[in-house]
């Protein structure tokens, strides 16, 4: 994957097909590294496969024999001298944990985060999606109790005009975040 974004999105749908109700999404970005933390309440995993998920022919899909999210992040993550943790417990969640190092010139860009966001909103609108987006000391956060508040109960966030102004938002927020620190995209 090309982007930091991508592999969040991954395991952030993992999340959802584990039945996770709740998911929170953390992304931070210094000049030493960008981080993210995933954190959800799904079914969790049994300490044999949080053993073996970093194997690529070890998956709990049925439609493939392999699994190869995790260990292209793991790669990813290492070629940067970087790590990554999995912490997980059955019937609680799991806890994905993944630091880049910055300078590397494997790092991957951050990407599109407003659409990895969207997207998981449109494929998953009752989902509770707490996002914080982290730049060195400037942060915003988007959670989905607060956008339903101002919504009301008769309006799914999977519509398409909630979709495309939670986009707007979100892109305008990794701008401003970016003025205040310089960065590229």
């Amino acid at each position: 994957m090309k982007e930091i974004a991508l592999y969040i999105l991954d395991i952030a749908q993992n999340s959802i097909t584990a039945n996770a109700s709740v998911l929170e999404v953390a992304l931070s970005e210094t000049a030493e590294a960008i981080a993210f933390v995933i954190a959800d309440n799904g079914k969790g995993m049994s300490p044999q496969l949080l053993a073996q998920v970093s194997d690529p022919f070890t998956t709990t899909r049925t439609t493939r024999k392999m699994g190869l999210g995790i260990p292209l992040l793991r790669m990813a993550v290492e070629q940067t001298g970087g790590s990554l943790t999995i912490e997980s417990t059955e019937g609680v969640g799991t806890t994905v944990t993944a630091r880049f190092c910055a300078g590397h010139i494997d790092c991957p860009p951050v990407g599109d985060m407003a659409g990895t966001i969207t997207l998981l909103l449109q494929g998953a609108p009752q989902l509770e999606l707490h996002y914080t987006r982290t730049a060195d000391e400037n942060s915003f956060q988007l959670t989905t109790e607060e956008i339903r508040a101002q919504l009301g109960p008769e309006i799914s966030l999977a519509e398409p005009e909630i979709i495309l102004w939670l986009r707007e938002y979100l892109q305008e927020q990794e701008m401003l975040l970016r003025e205040h620190k310089g960065m590229k995209a």
